[in-house]
């Protein structure tokens, strides 16, 4: 399962837009990952410092409810980026995601993003503008659930 980085950045939405060239700048940074079914990309909780995007395979994202169950939260397929508010800044993992079918990956490090941002700030500044509108856009595909969910809180 060899993936080409060029492809999987070219299929991935918060990429789009952009130039031949400002894809190779990304797949010069871009580690491949191989993750075995069952394998976990990432936990909940943990330390996020990458981003990762699915060049074949399926990965299911879950968190765990107040009482400790697994819920799951849908599945990711080729092209989608996850984690991708690692790149701008580490934080938490919001939900764990398991490799449901032997998955070919790109990993994009905080680190070499950071460093990329120094040598070729243009290219760093428009993937931060599509990591923006695509998290933006799936808070708009979510807002219903959203409304689900603050409409369950308790009120003071």
């Amino acid at each position: 399962m060899a993936i080409v980085p060029e492809t999987v950045l070219k299929a991935c939405p918060i990429f789009k837009g952009f130039t031949d060239t400002g894809i190779a700048i990304f797949a010069s940074i871009a580690v491949p990952r191989a993750f075995p079914k069952g394998s976990k990309l990432f936990d909940e909780g943990k330390m996020g410092e990458s981003l990762i995007i699915v060049g074949e395979g399926t990965v299911r994202l879950s968190a765990k409810n107040p009482a400790g169950e697994e819920i799951s939260l849908g599945d990711v397929s080729a092209g989608e980026p996850l984690g991708e508010l690692a790149l701008v800044q580490k934080g938490e993992r919001l939900c764990s995601a398991t490799a449901m079918t032997d998955v070919s990956a790109l990993e994009i490090r905080h680190g070499d993003f950071q460093k990329l941002l120094i040598q070729k700030p243009q290219a760093c500044v428009k993937l931060m503008m599509g990591i923006v509108t695509y998290f933006g856009q799936k808070a708009r595909d979510n807002r219903d659930m959203l409304r689900t969910l603050v409409g369950k809180a308790p009120t003071t």
